[in-house]
């Protein structure tokens, strides 16, 4: 293994372990029906920079940016893994069903993949999560049901040229059904694409969330890191740096970790790459 992907999935486990804390500490706080301490204003510590007490320092309530970019990494796994689960399966099934049933079923599929991609992406999220109402339901839906298109054009793709294999037509002779020659005997052999799906779906979720929230029409209420970029960008100029470098830097470490897993992944998993490789 690479020396960057064990980089990688260091940070990564790193941004794990701070998304579980922030979860942790979100839970506890609606428990008890208290004030998280990463919403507690606190005037005094204003604008304090990154030191002891404070190790990335304080925003303009007084506020902790450490503890506020471990709640940004919980809504980004949260987001992350929620629109996944969403797009990903429904790529896979209608991946499946075009490519190994074909015909009318096949232009169905490719009809609503360009329905979908035609539409201006942003817009189209923008009106599910008025639908859903604002907020990280909101996000997750506008994501989720907006971004499979990318899945099942692969899928599909790797289908095709599948279904026409030996081990396929000996299930068609053996009288298996359609759903189980496609679920049971396809679908393994296709798996690889999948993970490789979610790796770059991933980063891509989380950088439209941030995107979303900066403009004030997402997340709202907790600390995305959308929202404390928007408000870190109103202070620079009076040398408050260390909110924006801090949330950027996060936004950089975790999009890059899962840009080298996939790149990874799709070396390793990708039987056309790895032959190539050996």
């Amino acid at each position: 293994m690479k020396l960057s992907v064990k980089l990688s999935l260091a940070v990564l486990l790193a941004f794990l372990l701070a998304a579980t804390f922030g979860e942790v500490q979100y839970r506890v706080a609606r428990l008890r029906d208290v004030t998280p301490a990463y919403n507690r204003v606190d005037t005094s510590q204003r604008y304090l920079p990154p030191g002891a007490g404070h190790w990335l320092g304080t925003d303009n309530l007084g506020r902790s940016v450490a503890l506020r970019l471990t709640q940004g990494a919980r809504i980004a796994f949260i987001v992350g893994i929620m629109t996944s689960a969403i797009a990903i399966p429904l790529g896979v099934l209608l991946g499946l069903l075009g490519g190994y049933f074909g015909g009318k079923t096949d232009s169905l599929v490719l009809w609503l993949c360009a329905t979908v991609a035609s539409m201006p992406g942003l817009l189209f999220i923008l009106a599910i999560s008025l639908v859903f109402g604002q907020g990280i339901l909101g996000i997750i839906m506008g994501v989720g049901l907006t971004t499979w298109v990318g899945v099942c054009r692969t899928i599909r793709a790797e289908v095709i040229k599948h279904r026409d294999r030996a081990y396929v037509q000996a299930a068609k002779v053996l009288g298996y059904s359609p759903l189980r020659i496609m679920f049971r005997h396809i679908l393994p052999n296709v798996a690889h694409i999948i993970l490789i799906q979610f790796s770059i779906r991933f980063p891509s979720a989380v950088s439209t969330e941030v995107f979303i929230s900066f403009l004030g029409i997402g997340i709202q209420g907790e600390p995305s890191w959308g929202v404390m970029i928007n408000n870190a960008r109103l202070r620079l100029w009076q040398g408050i740096w260390w909110e924006m470098a801090f949330v950027t830097l996060a936004i950089f470490l975790l999009v890059l970790s899962f840009n080298h897993l996939a790149d990874y992944l799709r070396d390793r998993l990708d039987p056309a790459l790895r032959s190539q490789i050996r």
